[in-house]
């Protein structure tokens, strides 16, 4: 079984289905009951207020059954009483809409949800169903909890253990990142020179510009790039916009529009004449080569971020940088760019995750080319 991306959303019908018991009340407390559509969203708004105060755990697992395999038919009632009768006294399990049941796990953390589902996994695995977990807070609670419904393409991870890179695996990606660093080392050696000595020209201070980056697991290493800012500015601008872009505060960091999104700082003094034309055609990152070359990162994956950024993630914002090393260009790159908010810059760190594969890589560098040509979303 596997997560499967679809398009509808998880809707909280306003009326109760047919197959809900006559003496089903408005307000059911009786765990041991099976919780339906807009109720069992209450439930979870009452589970996620008493974990808010408690300060304690709260996960919820969410069983999708597929509509590709509508041939093999589901006993919705009989799968939930199913359920019921496999989790814990406390926990409480609801019919979120047509093709979708969930599990409220009070005072359980996400290892404890996993262990759970892990069961349920085994139990149903002949069975067309996805299974997604989620720990509090995060955005499936938010969206649930506000609007009674979530996107399937929200979700922030899929339950089921993703088969990592084998070593032979790991082993090509090295070598493809050898040979590409070199590669762009060579090509792009006149470039770099012509750079240092424009930037040496044209402001005081060093050329390369470095910074201590989190590279894989969290892995602290130091970040080269040409330098195209003043000396000695301050970084509390970066600090507040980072801050404000985690949290969610798009009306602030929005540059854009509601149509047209831009996601980055426009106009920011710091930067110097000459820092604006590297940084819009991207030659301000070619110093990462010797990142790569020197094994710190790799040409393609999630972007690093600097320790304060990771302060403000969430649990499962931090999964971007735990399996792989970073990137100079990756998926967010060539999809996503400034037009993206941060939730969805780590869903596409996440699929890239999900789906990485050499071939997959070499298409992404490949893709990464047209986007610096074009210079979409950078500035």
């Amino acid at each position: 079984m596997k997560m499967k991306e679809k398009r509808e959303s998880f809707q909280v019908e306003s009326v109760l289905s047919p197959d809900i018991p006559n003496n089903l009340k408005p307000n059911p407390v009786d765990y041991s009951e099976i919780f339906y559509n807009s109720f069992f969203i209450d439930q979870l708004r009452l589970e996620k207020l008493r974990a808010q105060r408690a300060k304690s755990k709260l996960s919820i697992i969410m069983l999708t059954l597929d509509q590709e395999k509508e041939d093999k038919f589901i006993d919705r009632m009989a799968l939930l009483n199913t359920v019921r009768a496999k989790t814990r006294a406390t926990d409480i399990c609801g019919l979120v809409s047509e093709k979708n049941l969930g599990v409220l796990l009070p005072d359980t953390d996400e290892k404890g949800a996993k262990e759970i589902c892990e069961k349920l996994i085994h139990e149903y695995r002949d069975l067309p169903v996805s299974f997604t977990l989620s720990t509090y807070p995060d955005h499936i609670f938010e969206s649930l909890a506000k609007e009674g419904c979530i996107r399937p393409d929200a979700f922030p991870f899929a339950l089921e253990e993703v088969r990592g890179p084998s070593w032979i695996e790991l082993s090509l990606k090295r070598g493809l990142d050898i040979a590409g660093s070199i590669i762009g080392i060579l090509a792009f050696m006149p470039v770099m020179l012509m750079t240092a000595l424009v930037i040496k020209a044209t402001s005081p201070g060093p050329v390369i510009f470095r910074q201590a980056r989190l590279g894989k697991q969290g892995i602290p290493f130091t970040f080269y790039k040409f330098r195209s800012m003043y000396t000695n500015t301050d970084d509390q601008i970066h600090r507040e916009y980072i801050r404000d872009l985690i949290g969610g505060n798009h009306e602030k960091v929005n540059q854009g529009d509601g149509e047209t999104p831009f996601f980055k700082i426009r106009s920011d003094p710091r930067i110097t004449p000459v820092g604006k034309f590297i940084r819009k055609t991207s030659i301000d990152e070619l110093p990462q080569f010797f990142n790569v070359l020197k094994g710190d990162m790799s040409l393609v994956g999630p972007r690093p971020p600097l320790a304060y950024e990771a302060e403000k993630y969430q649990a499962w914002h931090l999964r971007r940088i735990l399996e792989m090393k970073p990137g100079i260009t990756g998926l967010w790159q060539v999809e996503g760019r400034s037009k993206t908010d941060w939730d969805d810059t780590v869903r596409l760190d996440i699929r890239y995750l999900q789906n990485w594969s050499l071939l997959f890589d070499l298409k992404l560098l490949i893709k990464t080319i047209g986007e610096v040509l074009r210079g979409r979303g950078a500035v």
